[in-house]
């Protein structure tokens, strides 16, 4: 009984490896940006409450553009895995 891994299952496996590490790498990233952005904000209002909303304002649309990344990341991971490329 002999095991061979066709070219067309070599593909697939490495297009679901593709999209694993898209989405892993992406979620790291926007974590860490946006914890960053959080704790610099929560900064600048601690040294300066009466900036508080331009603080959050500015925060929020930050916040919103690092979120771009995983949608971004989320489609290509969705290409990856469901586009035939034997089709």
């Amino acid at each position: 009984m002999s095991s061979q891994i066709t070219p067309e299952a070599l593909i697939y496996a490495f297009s679901a490896l593709g999209a694993a590490v898209s989405i892993g790498f992406a979620a790291l990233g926007i974590g860490i940006g946006q914890g960053l952005a959080a704790s610099r904000a929560v900064e600048g209002v601690g040294r300066q409450p009466e900036a508080k909303g331009d603080l959050l304002q500015v925060m929020l649309v930050g916040q919103a553009v690092t979120e771009t990344t995983g949608i971004f990341a989320f489609i290509v991971s969705i290409v990856l895995l469901f586009a035939n490329p034997f089709a």
